[in-house]
């Protein structure tokens, strides 16, 4: 069974926002002790073997931290270092975002989407963290934004961004500081039909690059095939970003899932990798995380089971790691990536050893995101 399939007939838990009300603490919450010595790395969403939601962590050492019941199923979310804040997202098509506090390990805050709307489970901090870039869909209608709010001021919302289009859902700030990278999936889907993809013959995936402050798109890179959604990138220090695509066509197609897009020359490159290592990806491509110090990039795809590691300056494939329902990935400062599994697992990889290394293994599903502290 696949990772995607277990979620998918996993029951909603209907907890209630009120015992997330701002102030809870974990002491209450089936908190699992962290252990003082080792340094808090990331958190996560999780789900637990009952199917009970909840945002997790883990430290350096791949041992679990505490963890925070929530209402939904959470995807991905973004770190604030400044004020020791992580922002986690439900997963499309959720509503809300659950601001946690990592010193104190408190929830501080619940962020609504609003009425009309849901999250895509993906935000941003520019670099002042002032503001936190959320996309969102409009239901009624069908087109994405993104949504800027106000970190400093108990996030509230100052304005909407038009992506002009349908789907916008990983969001990353561009290295000059002053740009978003948008992956536009291009897929409309509305809360009263749960995650039913209701226009796949005319959707229109993209990649944006987005003006933060004035909306502006100054830049829109497609796909080579149409039904390439847009769903996930990450980008380097130098401009360079890698892009996961999940395909939406016929099962026997077997087109490319990753790219490679240089927005100071405007290139967008698929990469066509041997045909066996890109069918083994299932069509579905998930995290994707661009090492901050090496020439590497981890692609992950837990329908698949694969985790390919790539140089991200030339899109040379360097090893792929076999290991089933793997999706998060967090870049460490020496090169490595960890891995985390919808099987409750941690590994470490690295470019020069071709087998991962368990780091431990949990009586959890960890989700499809890793945040780092």
């Amino acid at each position: 069974m696949t990772g995607h399939d277990r979620f998918s007939r996993r029951r909603f838990i209907q907890t209630g926002l009120a015992t997330l009300a701002m102030g809870t603490t974990l002491s209450g919450c089936g908190m699992v002790p962290s252990r003082q010595q080792a340094r808090l790395k990331f958190i996560s969403a999780i789900d637990n073997s009952g199917g009970q939601h909840a945002i997790g962590s883990a430290d350096d050492r791949g041992h679990s931290g505490f963890r925070l019941p929530v209402a939904e199923r959470c995807h991905g979310g973004c770190y604030r270092p400044q004020s020791r804040q992580a922002v986690i997202f439900a997963r499309r098509p959720g509503r809300h975002a659950y601001v946690l506090d990592t010193q104190s390990r408190r929830l501080q805050q619940v962020i609504t989407a609003g009425p009309g709307h849901h999250f895509y489970g993906h935000g941003v901090f520019s670099q002042d963290e002032r503001f936190l870039y959320a996309t969102l869909n409009h239901y009624s209608t069908g087109q994405g934004l993104v949504r800027v709010y106000a970190a400093d001021h108990q996030y509230r919302a100052v304005k909407d961004l038009d992506v002009d289009g349908i789907g916008p859902h990983e969001v990353r700030l561009h290295p000059d500081g002053e740009h978003l990278l948008v992956a536009l999936g291009g897929i409309r889907t509305h809360p009263d039909y749960g995650r039913i993809k209701l226009n796949l013959d005319t959707m229109q995936p993209a990649v944006l690059m987005m003006n933060r402050n004035t909306g502006d798109i100054v830049k829109r890179w497609k796909p080579m095939d149409r039904q390439l959604s847009c769903r996930h990138l990450d980008v380097s220090s130098t401009g360079i970003a890698m892009i996961g695509y999940q395909y939406q066509g016929p099962v026997k197609n077997n087109p490319p899932l990753i790219a490679r897009l240089d927005t100071r020359s405007g290139q967008l490159r698929e990469l066509h990798l041997e045909p066996s290592t890109q069918r083994a990806l299932r069509h579905y491509t998930s995290s994707v995380v661009i090492s901050p110090t090496h020439p590497y990039a981890v692609v992950a795809s837990p329908w698949g089971g694969r985790a390919l590691l790539l140089n991200y300056q030339t899109g040379t494939l360097l090893q792929a790691f076999a290991l089933m329902d793997v999706s998060g990935v967090l870049a460490e400062d020496d090169g490595t990536f960890v891995l985390s599994t919808g099987l409750g697992a941690l590994y470490r990889v690295s470019a020069d050893q071709p087998e991962p290394r368990l780091l431990s293994r949990q009586a959890l599903h960890w989700d499809h995101h890793l945040i780092a502290t």
